[in-house]
């Protein structure tokens, strides 16, 4: 297993900011998984693993080992025609697997193109957008313990996914390598549109095609190429502005609480805040909300708030991790003085 001594971490994240590791591991294969047990049990402080490094800001250099994870693989393990059982690899791009997956054929990850990070990091978060989570199309999830060297196979059940969330997300189940994922995928059927944005776009190309009405339900392809256009539209490139994506979760609140916040904002002349269903439950804006906190476009040093989306926290070249979260620290002081709600992020926050 390669050992990588002190490494520099901003290149090896979307955000960019200047940290550094004491010491770093790269997995390339499972083989190398009794050698990483060994080095792991001698160390005294858990390590952090990393995929795409998409999904964390590191606001202080780290003392604790890192192991990148870089494992390789993607197999169709059964097909009979209408679904097919897919595996793949930890260390495997996100993006790469969904377009892989419309190359062969298969639908159900469609809405999910684009997406930055690796397939082992997807299930930990339970990564979603445009009306569909990875949760969806999960079989199950495969995973090693680093502290007593153990596999274990958690079914979708097992992994107990909620809105941005997973078992291994919960107190005392940090000990979780994945380090594969098995996808349920169809061969055609019904594409998901819930979303009015892919709607609209389907539309919009249909008329640059001087099509005035689609003739058949759009295919995952299409879908795909749509929710492309939207994402590349709406949030910057993190190969060409530092970025984890959106930085918050979508509040998801009782509906007496989501009437309160409407009474709030009507009452200030802020209009009524975007929000969808959410079971019993409702999903406000976490974007709404920021925004009308004026925090859109919002800029301190080279810490902001993107003018496109105030969703998303941007590097703008040589922000450091500290200044990024204080900036993320007043979004959340602003929003819940504002309206009483406290917006948790998505990343992981090493400080």
């Amino acid at each position: 297993m390669p050992y990588l001594g002190r490494l520099p971490l901003g290149p090896l994240t979307t955000f960019g900011l200047a940290a550094s590791a004491d010491q770093a591991w790269q997995l390339d294969s499972l083989a190398e998984l009794d050698d990483l047990h060994r080095f792991l049990a001698a160390t005294p402080r858990p390590p952090l693993l990393m995929g795409g490094g998409s999904n964390l800001l590191l606001a202080r250099d780290l003392v604790e080992p890192v192991v990148l994870i870089r494992t390789r693989g993607r197999d169709r393990l059964d097909d009979d025609g209408r679904t097919a059982l897919v595996e793949i690899a930890a260390g495997e791009n996100w993006d790469g697997v969904v377009r892989w997956s419309l190359d062969e054929g298969l639908a159900g990850l469609e809405n999910l193109i684009l997406i930055p990070g690796t397939a082992g990091a997807a299930p930990i978060q339970n990564i979603g957008a445009y009306g569909v989570e990875l949760a969806s199309v999960i079989d199950s999830v495969r995973a090693w313990h680093w502290r007593e060297n153990r596999f274990e196979t958690f079914s979708r059940d097992a992994c107990r996914f909620g809105y941005r969330d997973s078992l291994f997300k919960q107190p005392g189940q940090d000990g979780w390598l994945i380090v594969s994922l098995r996808l349920r995928l169809r061969r055609g059927g019904p594409v998901h549109l819930d979303y009015g944005e892919i709607r609209a776009e389907l539309a919009a190309a249909g008329r640059r095609r001087g099509t005035a009405a689609p003739t058949a339900p759009p295919s995952a392809p299409e879908v795909a190429a749509a929710v492309e256009r939207i994402r590349r539209r709406k949030l910057p490139d993190p190969a060409v502005l530092g970025n984890a994506g959106s930085f918050f979760k979508n509040p998801v609140v009782a509906a007496a609480t989501a009437d309160r916040v409407a009474a709030i904002a009507l009452a200030e002349g802020l209009g009524q805040p975007a929000s969808y269903p959410a079971g019993d439950s409702v999903k406000l804006s976490a974007a709404w909300l920021i925004d009308r906190c004026g925090w859109k476009g919002h800029r301190d040093g080279d810490a902001g708030v993107s003018p496109g989306h105030a969703l998303v926290l941007v590097n703008y070249g040589r922000a450091s991790g500290a200044g990024m979260l204080a900036l993320a620290r007043g979004i959340q002081a602003s929003v819940e003085a504002r309206f009483g709600l406290r917006l948790e992020p998505e990343p992981r926050i090493i400080a």
